[in-house]
């Protein structure tokens, strides 16, 4: 490149079509590109900075030669448009240069150049240019046509730019926006976690499908529907049609915002990302608008739920993974609180029942859930996740933070500890006619079934043997800390008379320890019973 513009400067041929590519990459351009230590810092659209780059790697600097062409009137791009154009004075005259689709900017051209100058832009000429277009998008570029025309006559900015007309097609430019590393690998992980992703995208329908193809979104010959497609259809086909399409090119803001309409009309639950004003109304009509924070304008920000610090697809993936893993902690947490709070109901009623003295005091209830309980719970909340998060389907958006499969299981563990608690209180009640002893192994007990449940309620599926206890050292620490907090409030005087409980002897501690491990036993039957392939499957 560099070479080419140096022979061309040489020649002081500024009619050159690589010169005029350049100028005009340059004049059709809003962007800004920064040299700094670190490199060169981009400000605005990558891909018009994309061609201010080229012109600099070909020693124009655009800035020198933005000031060499003043402007006279502008019409800047709207995808509706699909190109833009600059009115720029070059000596005594008006030029007007015009950056756009392809297929926009031939049906504005007349004649394109050619090293032997200008020559009509008949059929075969444009079935030419359209068949080099069309090789370039299927290689997964962006290609734009560059056009120009020296105008008649000077153009009054007070009238505003007509649309151009009468263009001499200069040539096509592709660029590439490589995908960032490891965005191939979160598709494919989004894919396996029931996450379908759609390309949206302003491209050609070639260059769409190539990158689509790239990324593992569609197959090679997938099917694309076109903004020109998209005004063909109701909304009832299209919301037929965005059940198999995973491609969407040449889409303007209105029909991106339909597409959003219409997967929502299926039931889809809808993240949309975006990072420009255009893309402010489907942002917006979301469940999850999510906008680009560094190359975002300030409108899309402000219509989006989230805004992605990094404009890296792989934290959309990576959010996707904590939010499962920090949604299966709250649950699990729930789920511990309330298993074992419903056997504490169903000790009291069972007591009642049997008209036995309370089994346990306010003091023993209050220490049970917010000392040994409330240790516990918390810890659960540091529980790490493992890449089988994202290995299953969404769950509904209907479903509760307690899923039917955990009500089942807290109704069994529930009676589970409520039974076997009262079988030891009545048991030693009867034994020793003591109520406070009676009282400290029913409470004890209650610890215990805490102590061993808190493993179970790691993960709903995984059996608890498969989940190293080193996994969560909070949880670990916590379950000793509760264990031993409450051994030494047994034996210490204060504790004793504050929480009205007596010392246990070994035995006794033996024969609860053995009643309180049946809980594992019952919640590793329930987990192999209902969900045998992933009881088994171990921890990544």
């Amino acid at each position: 490149m560099e070479a080419l513009a140096e022979s061309v400067r040489e020649d002081h041929d500024d009619s050159h079509p690589f010169l005029l590519a350049l100028l005009t990459g340059i004049l059709t351009n809003e962007a800004d590109v920064r040299e700094t230590e670190a490199g060169y810092e981009i400000h605005g659209d990558p891909t018009e900075a994309a061609l201010l780059m080229a012109a600099l790697r070909a020693g124009l600097h655009y800035r020198t030669v933005r000031a060499a062409h003043p402007v006279v009137g502008e019409i800047p791009f709207e995808p509706e448009l699909q190109y833009s154009a600059s009115v720029r004075q070059r000596g005594d005259e008006h030029w007007v240069f015009v950056k756009g689709a392809p297929e926009r900017v031939f049906r504005m051209a007349q004649a394109w150049l050619t090293p032997e100058g200008e020559r009509p832009f008949d059929s075969a000429a444009r079935e030419q240019v359209q068949a080099q277009a069309r090789a370039m998008a299927q290689r997964g570029l962006r290609v734009l046509a560059l056009a120009y025309r020296r105008l008649p006559q000077p153009l009054d900015p007070s009238e505003g730019v007509p649309e151009p007309s009468g263009l001499v097609l200069i040539g096509l430019v592709g660029m590439m926006d490589p995908p960032r590393p490891g965005v191939l690998e979160a598709i494919q992980d989004c894919h396996r976690a029931g996450i379908r992703v759609l390309m949206i995208t302003g491209d050609h329908a070639e260059t769409a499908r190539a990158i689509a193809h790239e990324l593992g979104i569609a197959d090679r010959d997938a099917p694309v529907l076109t903004g020109v497609d998209l005004q063909q259809m109701d909304n009832a086909t299209l919301q037929e049609q965005v059940k198999q399409v995973n491609v969407f090119a040449r889409v303007t803001p209105e029909q991106k915002l339909r597409i959003v309409r219409a997967l929502q009309a299926n039931g889809e639950v809808v993240a949309v990302t975006g990072d420009g004003v255009n893309d402010a109304p489907a942002l917006k009509a979301a469940d999850v608008g999510i906008a680009m924070g560094r190359s975002g304008t300030d409108v899309a920000r402000e219509a989006a739920d989230i805004v992605l610090a990094d404009d890296n697809f792989v934290s959309i993936r990576n959010a996707v993974e904590e939010g499962r893993i920090a949604f299966d902690n709250v649950r699990n947490a729930t789920f511990f609180l309330l298993s074992t709070g419903m056997g504490s109901i169903l000790l009291f009623f069972l007591t009642l029942l049997a008209g036995l003295p309370v089994p346990m005091l306010a003091a023993q209830l209050l220490w049970l859930n917010l000392v040994t309980n409330g240790l516990q719970v918390v810890a659960l909340a540091f529980e790490p996740g493992d890449r089988s998060v994202l290995l299953r389907k969404p769950r509904s958006r209907n479903e509760g933070i307690i899923s039917p499969l955990l009500w089942e299981r807290t109704v069994i563990v529930g009676a589970l500890i409520a039974i076997a608690t009262f079988w030891l209180f009545q048991q030693e009640y009867a034994r020793t006619g003591n109520l406070t002893y009676a009282q400290t192994v029913a409470l004890t007990t209650m610890v215990l079934f805490q102590n061993f449940h808190v493993g179970n309620c790691r993960s709903e599926h995984r059996s608890a043997f498969l989940l190293s206890p080193l996994r969560n050292p909070f949880l670990l620490l916590a379950a000793i800390s509760a264990l031993t907090v409450h051994a030494l409030a047994l034996y210490l005087p204060p504790t004793q008379f504050v929480l009205r409980v007596a010392p246990i002897p070994l035995e006794t501690w033996v024969q609860m320890a053995l009643v309180a491990l049946s809980v594992v036993v019952v919640v590793e039957i329930h987990k192999w019973v209902r969900h045998p392939h992933l009881a088994r499957m171990r921890v990544s």
